[in-house]
């Protein structure tokens, strides 16, 4: 299924002297092998972008903007194949994986328009007969790494606001999941953008991430991943002082006040949670309901999660698919056993699903009388666990929240204004959501603080990280 794909350079696909398979999680079975890059190869994808800098620049933004909405349109005609990808590879249900590719169409539509709307600005000088002239530029070659959980729109954030600003980019995507990613850069064929303005590289860290990271060409490198990698590619950044921008873990709190509506939140918290089986960075982890509603949520909560129907999200009746992989299922179980042996009360789920005969399969999992100090609730789990606590207080519920290292999203279910207001200003995260988790649009920046990254993806802001600012004098 990958024949007709490979790495990505200079305006074509060619193939490799080595391959590595891609598996499927829900089945475990081979989906097919996928070229993989030497170090020669990265470099030689790192000259075509280096080639591509100056065409791309002079297309000038209208020219880019007209570009990118061909590439949107020519992801709208391949929105099933691209779904059946993404389900394939990372086993989340079709009407996820065609809501995501759908977000990733509307990417490029909006920094098509942000390709417009690259202003500067005059400054009076205080220089007789001077001014100064304030512009932004491309920032130059840009090094996009990322992860396979959301394996469609974490390229698309990347790669539509480097092209709108003018930037080449040196895609590298997970290699559990290359396939969809291949299928963007072949849309991208269709925008007319110089050849090398687009590179894919997919392999090993030696052989992909270190020769970008190396290269002081490559002036500004983006992550979507784990803080401990983001930790690394910052100092590795350094040697070559390159811009870095950076979506890295969460470990969302979400307080359910005493006024909250109840089956509102149920309705929205429970598929949530489950989403991607649980493995979404900005996804509620840490529940912390009042006293009042404690009992009737947790119930509700475990309830709703047994009825959660596991599967192949190829099949349209699935509501949850497996986890990426082995590892993954080990590492979910062993949070969940951490928990209970300290105390915490399974309320539903707790194990890998029987009744398959392959895959990585766990059960949707509900966890009560859970304590600040267990791992399900000291680290992100990221898997299918609803770790849920009971507060008394306001200021209790929003200072617990905060004892986190992680600051990405966190979110608030009240009817009252007052405490919503005092939510958003109180919880430490670079998003809060107050009655929705609705977080993630082209048009709003999405990104976090503290440990949990740096730069905006999305919005306006979404492009500056692509941008430098230039100061010019004139005097006449």
């Amino acid at each position: 299924m990958y024949d007709a794909f490979g790495l990505y350079i200079k305006g074509a696909w060619r193939s490799s002297d080595t391959q590595s398979e891609v598996h499927s999680p829900a089945t475990e079975q081979a989906l097919g092998s996928v070229a993989t890059a030497s170090v020669q190869d990265t470099k030689q994808a790192i000259d075509s972008a280096a080639e591509a800098l100056a065409p791309l620049q002079d297309m000038g933004g209208f020219a880019r903007a007209d570009a990118l909405h061909r590439v949107a349109d020519e992801m709208a005609t391949r929105s099933q194949e691209a779904a059946r990808m993404i389900t394939l590879e990372t086993g989340k249900p079709i009407a996820q994986s065609a809501r995501e590719w759908g977000l990733s169409v509307d990417q490029f539509r909006w920094y098509a328009e942000e390709a417009r709307r690259i202003y500067g600005r005059i400054v009076e000088s205080r220089v007789p007969g001077g001014r100064f002239e304030v512009t932004k530029e491309p920032v130059g070659i840009v090094g996009a790494f990322t992860a396979w959980n959301f394996p469609a729109s974490l390229p698309a954030r990347k790669l539509a606001p480097a092209l709108a600003a003018g930037c080449p980019v040196v895609l590298r995507p997970s290699s559990q999941t290359p396939g969809v990613a291949m299928i963007m850069v072949d849309c991208l064929r269709a925008g007319g953008f110089p050849d090398g303005a687009v590179n894919l590289v997919v392999g090993s860290t030696a052989n992909t991430y270190e020769p970008v990271m190396a290269d002081p060409r490559v002036r500004k490198v983006s992550l979507t991943g784990s803080t401990r990698v983001g930790q690394q590619m910052i100092r590795d950044a350094a040697a070559t002082v390159k811009k870095v921008s950076m979506e890295l873990g969460g470990n969302a709190p979400c307080i359910i006040f005493d006024d909250a509506d109840l089956s509102a939140a149920l309705d929205a918290c429970v598929p949530s949670k489950f989403g991607n089986a649980g493995q979404v960075c900005v996804t509620p982890d840490r529940f912390f309901v009042h006293e009042s509603l404690h009992d009737a949520f947790v119930a509700e909560f475990a309830q709703r999660a047994k009825a959660i129907k596991l599967g192949n999200g190829q099949d349209e009746a699935t509501e949850m698919g497996p986890l990426i992989n082995a590892g993954r299922l080990r590492d979910v179980d062993a949070v969940v056993q951490d928990a209970v042996q300290r105390g915490a009360v399974l309320e539903a789920g707790g194990q890998p699903a029987k009744g398959f005969d392959a895959g990585h399969f766990y059960e949707p999992t509900v966890l009560s009388n859970v304590t600040d100090d267990m791992r399900v609730f000291a680290e992100e789990n990221f898997g299918p666990i609803a770790a849920i606590t009971r507060f008394r207080d306001d200021d209790e519920a929003l200072e617990r929240a905060n004892a986190s290292q992680m600051g990405l999203s966190a979110y608030a279910f009240t009817r009252s204004a007052d405490r919503a207001r005092t939510a958003t200003r109180t919880l430490k995260a670079g998003m809060v959501g107050i009655n929705s988790f609705a977080l993630a649009a082209s048009e709003a920046p999405f990104g976090g603080t503290n440990y949990s990254g740096l730069g905006r993806e999305g919005g306006c802001e979404g492009i500056e990280d692509y941008l430098d600012t230039k100061l010019s004098q004139i005097v006449l």
